[in-house]
């Protein structure tokens, strides 16, 4: 039987990872924004309720720089992705079984453990199978695939949920792994070159014009943080977006239904379907702006959004409002969702602490994310929505000012690496 050539090898790991991402979506979720509905009907209060998420919430937020830092050292990524994808669909299910606190507690921390983790995984996949060259632009395929799994899954969650009740919602993820286990499985192990994946390598032009590789040592994930300024100021503009924007979308939901201006159950899902269908849009047009002009403007235009979707929102609490408040929210997220890992692997490139790296920017971010709502709870109570949503929208004016500020360093690491000459000799060595 003929082996298959590498070209052969990266179309088909390609088509595997679109696949991966479209189903991981629904898995890395979980049952998501269905938990409370279903723990309420379960006899539990609001309180509960919020005190199990916010306890799954920090314990991802704590795992995502060791899980990034994991992902850089293991050579067995496939794996861990089956492994996190099984036990997020275990941990959702278990709660069909008891519905206790510190079990439903237990599941959200397992939920939210092996999301930290899944995200560097794949990242460290692509990076792995696309290389530097290649890693923007399928970034922004993989996560059109991803908004479009995020959609699909919860068009179906619902309508299985209005048919069959909330049960069924639980076993669609459930399908969803088995389907996402079988996307890993078919990227060939060979196209992912673990060197590669945690950016462990740089392109070399030798005297002789020829093109080789030199493997660099690699520091810890922490002093990548203390020791890179672009990624201190990247993480520090995205915690000042999302400390804005973290609460946008539920306290515009309760603005809303408070004016009795919509109706609860259709206004959630209108909200994940404008969002989620925008974010499949912003994602490809993302990807042709990074190569066309850099990731710096990408992300300035997405911390632009916010402070526009905070004057939006304060204008028009209106049921038809969500269209457009949901619009900006799908332009800042779907730019950040290329632009963010793609800057990241361009920073830190060569250090071999990529994915460590994209932990610890998601760390700092979901600080930000974590003090949001109740920053926008106390605002609303004390000044009302309007203001708050003025006021939420106006912490982007500091990720602006911190983007153009360093506009010179940040332009600086995001453009492309140049060749590096090196003596012949000293190249062999670097390889050797």
């Amino acid at each position: 039987m003929p082996r298959s050539s590498p070209f052969d090898q990266q179309a088909r790991a390609l088509i595997s990872l679109a696949l991966l991402n479209f189903f991981m979506a629904d898995v890395q979720a979980g049952i998501g924004p269905f938990l409370g509905v279903f723990l309420i009907a379960h006899g539990w209060q609001s309180g509960s309720i919020g005190s199990v998420m916010t306890i799954g919430g920090f314990a991802g937020m704590l795992m995502m720089a060791p899980a990034g830092a994991f992902i850089d050292e293991t050579t067995h990524k496939r794996a861990c992705v089956i492994v996190l994808g099984i036990c997020t669909v275990l941990a959702s299910m278990i709660i069909l079984l008891s519905q206790v606190f510190w079990v439903v507690a237990l599941s959200q921390i397992a939920t939210a453990v092996a999301g930290a983790a899944i995200g560097p995984a794949l990242s460290g996949i692509t990076l792995g199978i696309a290389r530097q060259a290649g890693f923007n632009r399928q970034t922004g395929y993989n996560q059109a695939f991803n908004h479009a799994g995020n959609l699909v899954g919860a068009a179906l969650s619902g309508w299985l949920g209005w048919m069959f009740g909330l049960t069924a919602v639980f076993w669609l993820s459930a399908v969803f792994g088995v389907l996402t286990i079988g996307s890993v499985l078919m990227i060939p192990p060979a196209a992912i070159d673990d060197n590669e994946a945690r950016g462990a390598v740089l392109r070399v032009i030798d005297l002789q014009g020829e093109t080789g590789t030199v493997a660099q040592r690699k520091p810890s994930g922490f002093e990548v943080l203390a020791g890179s300024k672009p990624l201190l100021i990247l993480a520090g503009a995205l915690a000042l977006f999302h400390l804005g924007n973290g609460a946008m979308l539920p306290l515009y939901g309760l603005a809303v239904v408070s004016a009795k201006r919509g109706d609860p159950a259709a206004f959630v899902a209108l909200t994940v379907v404008v969002a989620q269908g925008t974010m499949i849009i912003t994602s490809l047009i993302a990807m042709h702006m990074a190569e066309k002009r850099g990731q710096w403007l990408v992300l300035l235009v997405s911390f632009m959004s916010l402070p526009v979707r905070g004057f939006v929102a304060a204008h028009l609490i209106t049921a038809w409002g969500v269209y457009p408040v949901q619009i900006l929210d799908g332009v800042g997220a779907g730019l950040q969702s290329v632009a963010v890992p793609a800057l990241v692997a361009r920073v830190l490139n060569g250090t071999g602490r990529i994915n460590a790296g994209q932990g610890i920017v998601m760390t700092v971010q979901g600080v930000g994310a974590s003090l949001s709502p109740a920053i926008g709870g106390w605002l609303a109570q004390e000044i009302g929505y309007s203001a708050m949503f003025v006021i939420l929208g106006s912490f982007a004016l500091g990720s602006i000012a911190l983007w153009a500020g360093f506009h010179g360093i940040l332009r600086a690491a995001a453009a492309a690496p140049k060749p590096i000459q090196v003596a012949s000799s000293r190249l062999q060595e670097g390889m050797s």
